[in-house]
């Protein structure tokens, strides 16, 4: 049993390791997409007054971060996340909690 629950929670962690994450923060009106968990430290790249990017020093992209993020992200389909898959077609959209 013991075995059993070890290997479980190897998994969910592992999981979660893996998983991609948009957080939006409309107190600061930030919005950060993890692509992966920090395992080191990361260098933060200013490329517009919009945009930064989290980068590691082999260059692994860890995140990025939009400011002004209820512009950026109700741009385009009017407030909703869509996430598609370009090999099948399947979407699947979210609306996302901008003001």
């Amino acid at each position: 049993m013991i075995t059993v629950l070890a290997r479980y929670y190897s998994f969910i962690r592992a999981i979660h390791e893996v998983c991609m994450k948009l957080n939006y923060d409309p107190r600061y009106n930030i919005a950060y997409l993890r692509l992966q968990e920090k395992t080191s430290d990361v260098e933060t790249i200013h490329l517009s007054d919009e945009i930064n990017v989290d980068l590691a020093p082999d260059g692994t992209v860890y995140g990025i971060e939009l400011l002004n993020a209820n512009v950026q992200l109700a741009r385009e389909d009017a407030g909703q996340l869509v996430l598609q898959n370009d090999a099948t077609g399947e979407r699947t959209q979210v609306k996302l909690p901008i003001v």
